[in-house]
């Protein structure tokens, strides 16, 4: 069976990578991840300082063209080494992660429904929608614990980047969306899409 892939897609901090984890963890080895966040370009020939203040929320910003061979191959049976992207060094590291042709593979990023040929590569498309309030706080938290990021580096991100980079690029894409889920720990939600990915697992066994 050809793999069945779901792209989640919202702001940062809506809580798409949280659904998108509990998602395979709720089938294990029926699924496997992908993160748009690993496909941001490298920029080894700048200085750190220089990358830390790159646009990482526009279109540009992302390899869409490696996220679609990957995905194509996953298609066809052949796994895919996918880049890691090391966030204290604002570029690419030296490492992989293979990610295995599964039953079911989910891709989540902000980003994912802008580029139309990886939008045709989904045969479901899922928009988280979460409070602005809601979203900067969580990317604070998550930037600040896991990115080595400061408070105030956060805000100004926020507000030079990310703010209207969501609401010229990111936001917009909610009309591609088969599904438009209100927070990502919505409960409701979860089970109603977990109930078709087992719809589909039975089908194809």
């Amino acid at each position: 069976m050809k793999p069945y892939i779901i792209g989640i897609a919202g702001g940062s901090g809506s809580g798409k990578s949280t659904f998108a984890k509990r998602i395979k963890e709720a089938f294990e080895n029926e699924v496997s991840l992908i993160s748009c966040d690993n496909y941001y370009l490298p920029h080894d020939e700048l200085p750190l300082e220089e990358r830390a203040h790159l646009n990482y929320d526009a279109p540009e910003a992302l390899e869409f063209d490696l996220m679609v061979r990957h995905l194509e191959g996953l298609k066809n049976g052949q796994a895919a080494l996918c880049p890691v992207y090391d966030f204290t060094k604002h570029t690419r590291s030296d490492k992989v992660t293979e990610i295995l042709p599964r039953p079911i593979i989910l891709i989540d990023g902000i980003l994912i429904f802008h580029d139309p040929d990886l939008r045709n590569c989904m045969d479901l498309k899922i928009y988280v929608e979460t409070d602005a309030d809601e979203r900067i706080l969580r990317r604070a938290k998550r930037d600040m614990q896991e990115r080595g990021r400061d408070l105030d580096s956060v805000i100004e991100q926020y507000l030079t980047t990310v703010k209207p980079m969501h609401n010229t690029y990111v936001n917009p894409t909610k009309v591609y969306a088969d599904i438009i889920l209100n927070g990502g720990k919505n409960e409701q939600a979860f089970t109603l899409v977990k109930t078709q990915i087992e719809r589909i697992l039975k089908t194809d066994v």
